[in-house]
């Protein structure tokens, strides 16, 4: 059986079609999304000593914590997803993206590589930036930083390897722009900012150590 993905030449010997509609995928992801995030505004709320930026920090880092954790790394540890008779809500998701990127169902090393990183390091590092802010933890602008990095690290190889392979792997300019660019922009701009944050608190806080010693 064909498959709709690009290149037409991809090879995916046992390929199930997709059983869920776009709007069946992407529903729960982005209604889940919500809750995550409004849950961990409120419960930051009872938090003492935080500002409107550290709790939508703490938003942040919570979602794209559990993003890395469960979405990406359902991805890492399932090889056949599209090749499954009763596939879940996770193998249809796969399925769906790879038309903005067919290197996943491809099962492509380098992005398997970054996904898998991301997953089991990045995520649990996340949701620790997650306690950190909260407990006021001296090591949390660090932290931020490493993850934030690691993110940007991660999404440099992402496109720049997609340009090195042809640049050809979605299906239209719709998932190119919708999925490949799109959902993954995130990824840049915000770890971008959250990362230049971060560097001036820490420099702020060494001029004050600077400036007691002088004292």
């Amino acid at each position: 059986m064909g498959h709709p993905y690009a290149p037409a030449e991809l090879q995916l010997p046992g390929y199930v079609p997709l059983q869920l509609s776009q709007s069946q995928i992407l529903a729960p992801y982005l209604g889940t999304s919500l809750l995550v995030v409004l849950a961990i505004w409120l419960v930051s709320g009872r938090c003492r000593g935080l500002s409107k930026t550290d709790r939508l920090l703490m938003c942040w880092w919570a979602f794209t914590g559990l993003t890395h954790i469960v979405i990406e790394g359902t991805f890492v540890f399932a090889p056949g997803f599209f090749r499954k008779e009763n596939p879940n809500y996770f193998d249809e998701l796969w399925k769906e993206y790879s038309k903005g990127d067919s290197r996943y169902v491809a099962r492509d090393t380098a992005t398997l590589t970054v996904e898998a990183i991301t997953a089991v390091l990045e995520g649990p590092a996340s949701l620790l930036a997650v306690y950190a802010i909260a407990s006021h933890k001296s090591y949390s602008h660090i932290l931020q930083i490493t993850v934030c990095l690691g993110q940007l690290y991660g999404c440099l190889v992402y496109f720049i390897t997609a340009y090195l392979d042809g640049f050809n792997f979605w299906v239209s300019p719709f998932y190119f722009w919708a999925y490949f660019i799109g959902a993954n922009s995130f990824w840049v701009w915000i770890p971008t900012l959250i990362a230049m944050r971060s560097w001036k608190k820490i420099c702020a806080t060494f001029r004050a150590e600077k400036v007691k010693k002088t004292k």
